[in-house]
């Protein structure tokens, strides 16, 4: 019985990431069109966060985590977050653990990378 839930629950979880997918797939088009065109070319490189410059973002409505040294702003994925305030835990922090946890189906290694800004400055 606890199996068939398990089941039942991560198929859930995979739905929703696909769904969020292509919502994001069919909007990213223009919002990269518009950043693009207002990118300096000189700055093709990521821009780099000290710990403490991502620490500031640790609110809701303010989310910034770290995972393997990369930085993402999650901000406008936190309401939409399956497993709920979870994404919270670590907000302004290293998610890189929690992020690896058994409970992301693989479409969330893909869609991380939407949300990335910059890498994390030792």
């Amino acid at each position: 019985m606890i199996a068939v839930i398990g089941l039942l629950l991560g198929f859930l979880v995979s739905a929703l990431f696909l769904i969020q997918g292509k919502r994001r797939s069919s909007n990213g088009g223009q919002e990269k069109k518009q950043q693009s065109s207002n990118d300096d070319p000189k700055d093709s490189k990521p821009k780099s966060y000290s710990k403490s410059e991502v620490a500031e973002h640790n609110k809701r409505y303010d989310c910034w985590i770290i995972i393997k040294d990369k930085v993402y702003d999650v901000t406008s994925y936190v309401e939409e977050h399956p497993g709920g305030d979870a994404i919270l835990d670590h907000a302004g922090d290293d998610s890189t653990d929690g992020f690896f946890g058994p409970q992301h189906a693989t479409r969330v290694f893909d869609m991380i990378e939407d949300f990335y800004i910059g890498q994390l400055r030792e």
